[in-house]
Formats: structure tokens, sequence, C-alpha cells
């Protein structure tokens, strides 16, 4: 079998960040791991539960967290961020109370932004949360990949690679389905490529989405 590697990581230093900022010492270092993994999951259950009522999908792209000894400042990326502060208008102020619950803030400033993306179908993960609400609403998973391509097509890609994994359409046996359109060259390190990977619960079992996207 072919030796399998994350293309995120794959391409750290070229084309891919880090989205986690902030130097600490080795005994103090699973501390900040730990800090970080609260804040994301704390911000996510919030946004889920308050988008629920316009969509199923959180829309959040990625969440970067950057600190130094006085501060802590948490940008998050969303494809529709109108949407929550249409819900939600003191959306930034809760989560700051929320978030100064579960971590503990001492001498340090906590600052949160949402920022938007201009292109939400070019992100992976959006596009996953799309694919993933089709197949729950029973959508034939051919048409479901298909209408992803076009969403990202309309965003400006080269290219797109979907991938679903498991008992597909309520077969007895599981098998991978995947559809190509365009370019996308995953050995090539200077390649722009953005990867997702997601997991869906359906009436039928649980499946498994994996997108590349070879952005411009």
């Amino acid at each position: 079998m072919a030796q399998k590697i994350n293309p995120l990581g794959f391409r750290l230093g070229t084309t891919q960040s880090h989205h986690s900022v902030w130097f600490a010492q080795q005994k103090n270092y699973f501390e900040g791991l730990q800090e970080d993994q609260k804040i994301r999951n704390s911000i996510k259950n919030y946004v889920q539960k308050n988008m629920e009522i316009a969509s199923s999908a959180e829309g959040i792209a990625r969440i970067e967290i950057k600190k130094r000894i006085d501060w802590t400042r948490v940008i998050i990326y969303m494809g529709f961020p109108d949407k929550l502060k249409e819900i939600r208008p003191q959306a930034i102020e809760e989560l700051q109370m929320i978030l100064q619950k579960e971590v503990s803030f001492v001498n340090r400033k906590l600052k949160i932004v949402i920022k938007g993306i201009a292109k939400p179908y070019g992100n992976p993960k959006i596009l996953a949360e799309f694919l993933a609400d089709q197949l729950k609403k029973r959508v034939s998973f051919r048409k479901a990949m298909k209408k992803a391509i076009e969403l990202t097509e309309q965003a400006g890609t080269k290219g797109i690679q979907v991938q679903i994994a498991g008992r597909i359409d309520g077969k007895d046996i599981a098998r991978v389905v995947w559809i190509r359109e365009g370019r996308v060259p995953l050995q090539t390190i200077r390649a722009k490529i953005d990867y997702c990977s997601y997991t869906v619960r359906t009436i039928h079992g649980v499946l498994g989405i994996k997108i590349w996207i070879f952005g411009e």
C-alpha cells in the first residue's frame, strides 16, 4: 500500500501555517495544548448550538490562537459570520464569558475576533459540512458530490477531489467512492492543497468524508 501523509502537515512552512502560535517551556507545554483544545471545543459548541436554528452547519473554517505573556488572541474564520451575528448580536461578549469560565486567563487579556471568508465553498471544512448535511437528508451521494464540486468551481478553485467511505446508501458492504475534477497535485509541496477529514452519522451508520482542494 502507498504511504499516506496528511496534506496539511506535509506543507507546513511552505503553503500552510500553524493554527496555534505561542512558546512554552517543556514542563508547561501540555498545559498550553489542553488550553487550546478547550478554547476550540467551547467555540465550536457555542456556534453549533446557535447556528442550529439557521443551518445544521457550523461554518467554521479554522480557529487561530496566538499567545503572549500578557494577552491571548483568538481569530475565528467563518464562512457565514453574518448569520451568527444576526442570531446572537453579542456573540463575542458571550464567547469571552464562556472562555473565561473554561480557561484560566490569569494576568492575560483575551481578545476574540470573527472574520469572514471571501469564498466559503472554496474551504474544504465548510464544503464537507454541506456534503454531510445532504447525506443526512438522504440525498443521493452522487448528486451531493456533483453539487459540492459545482459550488467549488464557482469559488474559482483549480481542482477538487471528494471521497466518501462507509455503508453508502445503506449497502451491506462498506465501500469507498471518490470523484475528481481538475488538477489535484498531492505530491507537489509547493501546490496550495487544502484538506479536510469529516465524519457524519447517518441512519445507516458512520460515513467518512475527505476533501482535497487545489486553490489559487
